[in-house]
């Protein structure tokens, strides 16, 4: 995973506070609950090297298990709602938007229904229920940001003369 991405996920996560701890139980400069560190080999969430360790590998994770014919820069937006919202209910959105006449491969189409994921009218018929999906969308845009941020910075940066 690139370093820029990263960082801004790190950035959203917690706000680079490696000691981070939200009510929900999710610890660290990565924020990762206690069972994905477990299962990523993760002793100490808030040891912000293996945290970063951990929370590259969960995305790369999210990132491997779509589909390989998901283009970029979707297929990385998509892994990163799966990061927030879960894999569970990303692949939920994706039937969905099949079933609406959505492109689950787009971005720009998964925005619009993800959401739906926490309507009345929609969530009860998927495998995982309900879910604040319009969380995924804010998160994903919230990373975007940030990310053109540091890359704007990391441009700014004067090159060293050797």
């Amino acid at each position: 995973m690139p370093a820029d991405l990263l960082a801004a996920l790190a950035y959203q996560e917690s706000h680079w506070d490696p000691q981070a701890v939200s009510p929900t139980g999710v610890r660290g400069i990565m924020m990762l609950t206690q069972n994905t560190a477990e299962s990523l080999g993760v002793n100490n969430r808030l040891n912000p090297a293996t945290a970063i360790d951990g929370g590259a590998r969960y995305l790369a994770d999210r990132h491997q298990r779509l589909p390989d014919t998901l283009p970029e820069p979707d297929r990385t937006y998509l892994a990163l709602a799966s990061y927030n919202i879960g894999r569970g209910h990303v692949l939920d959105a994706r039937k969905l938007a099949r079933e609406l006449g959505k492109d689950p491969d787009s971005w720009e189409d998964m925005k619009e229904v993800l959401p739906l994921k926490a309507d009345k009218r929609y969530y009860p018929q998927t495998r995982y229920g309900y879910a604040r999906g319009y969380e995924p969308v804010h998160y994903v845009q919230r990373i975007r940001n940030y990310q053109d941020v540091i890359n704007a910075a990391i441009e700014w940066l004067p090159l060293e003369n050797n």
